[in-house]
């Protein structure tokens, strides 16, 4: 009997697995389309409404579905509307950058249940890992009526191992082989989950699409401290062999370019990042070891942004420059995976109406074919968090896959 190649990973099925599909399906059609009632949710899933009734009492015993308001209708009973059970459950999203980590307590959806507080970021992990033990601790402790903390998420700038969780490498926080989840879940008792901030950003986006055909072909790229970049094709996470693809931050756009926190020179971060925009504002080299004076360094994109709208023409070409390296870096990423939508956040999207049209010029640039490999941009405002949304969303799904 021959073997089925490139079988790693797959699973055989059992009587159960038609069930377990059906079961994630109809969890996930609840939450996209909630309030639906019964009637409605057997239409999406196709199947019948006793079929469904039963799943959906399983679902109900679980805890992971209630059934809220009833609703109208013309005639007959009035149905009972479905929602997630969020109740009484949080997750604890962690955002950690070079500069700053964020914390942010939601629930089982995403909502936003505290306030996001933020510290300095400490170089050393085992610093990192006890103080965001001592702030979580203490914000559980102090908000019991946030409920049940179903696991932290966490985000970080680098390479991620998919099966362990520790962080492969992340050059702007000088990181190699950091195990963050083990240490972080003896000091709290919570169980960890550790994505690359990319791919956490893209992952948010499926899990947040209400059916939308374009979700199953996005790129997300977020420009801040670093680039991060994560792809979804055919509905699936790029993950790549070692959980590393993607690394579009780190594509050179000139090889004889800046070094960049790699080690290599020219990559595509060295162009865009917030730090070498600031550098390119400033004349300063990007490897310039020394720090900015304190005039200097309090100077955040955003307030470049402001200077920009107030007639700062310095301000303004910087803003372009970066608009430009911005262009030609999401053309190679179209290129490269033809994405039907691309979703861009970070601080600099704050200028988006001042520099679309060169972003846009800067693709056309280097297309492959104007008429084909076009995508979809859409501005994610800083101001909605993406990568906490995404460091959510790692809790969230498996918390909803099962009681």
């Amino acid at each position: 009997m021959g073997r089925i190649h490139g079988a790693r990973g797959l699973r055989v099925a059992t009587r159960g697995t038609s069930r377990e599909i059906n079961r994630q399906i109809a969890l996930t059609l609840i939450r996209t389309h909630q309030p639906i009632s019964r009637a409605d949710l057997a239409r999406l899933m196709r199947l019948r409404r006793g079929a469904v009734g039963l799943l959906v009492n399983q679902l109900i015993a679980e805890g992971l579905v209630f059934e809220g308001a009833k609703g109208e209708t013309r005639r007959g009973r009035k149905p009972k509307f479905l929602y997630i059970d969020s109740r009484g459950r949080c997750v604890v999203a962690v955002d950690v950058r070079a500069s700053r980590t964020y914390i942010l307590v939601t629930d089982l959806l995403g909502r936003q249940l505290g306030e996001i507080t933020s510290f300095p970021t400490p170089r050393a992990p085992e610093i990192l890992i006890s103080e965001l033990a001592r702030r979580i601790t203490r914000v559980l402790s102090d908000h019991k009526e946030m409920g049940t903390c179903q696991g932290i998420g966490i985000v970080v700038p680098g390479m991620v191992d998919h099966d362990s969780h520790r962080v492969i490498h992340a050059p702007t926080l000088g990181w190699r082989d950091v195990a963050l989840r083990e240490p972080l879940t003896a000091a709290t008792g919570y169980s960890v989950y550790v994505e690359n901030s990319g791919r956490a950003c893209a992952i948010a986006e499926l899990w947040a699409s209400r059916g939308d055909a374009l979700a199953g072909d996005l790129v997300f790229v977020n420009i801040s401290d670093g680039v991060g970049v994560g792809a979804v094709i055919h509905g699936e996470i790029l993950r790549g062999r070692h959980n590393i693809a993607g690394e579009f931050g780190h594509v050179p756009l000139n090889i004889d370019g800046p070094r960049c926190s790699c080690g290599a020179t020219g990559c595509w971060e060295t162009y865009v990042s917030n730090l070498a925009t600031l550098c390119r504002y400033f004349g300063r080299s990007l490897a310039e070891p020394r720090a900015f004076p304190p005039e200097e360094g309090a100077l955040t994109v955003e307030d470049l942004v402001a200077r920009a709208r107030s007639g700062d023409a310095k301000a303004m070409a910087t803003l372009e420059s970066t608009a430009r390296y911005l262009g030609l870096g999401l053309a190679s990423i179209i290129n490269a995976a033809d994405p039907a939508r691309v979703y861009i956040s970070g601080e600099i999207m704050g200028a988006w109406d001042l520099i679309e049209g060169i972003v846009r010029e800067g693709m056309a640039e280097r297309a492959l074919s104007p008429t084909r490999g076009r995508a979809e941009l859409v501005v994610v405002p800083a101001q909605d968090y993406p990568r906490l949304r995404g460091a959510t969303a790692l809790v969230a799904m498996p918390a909803l896959a099962s009681s």
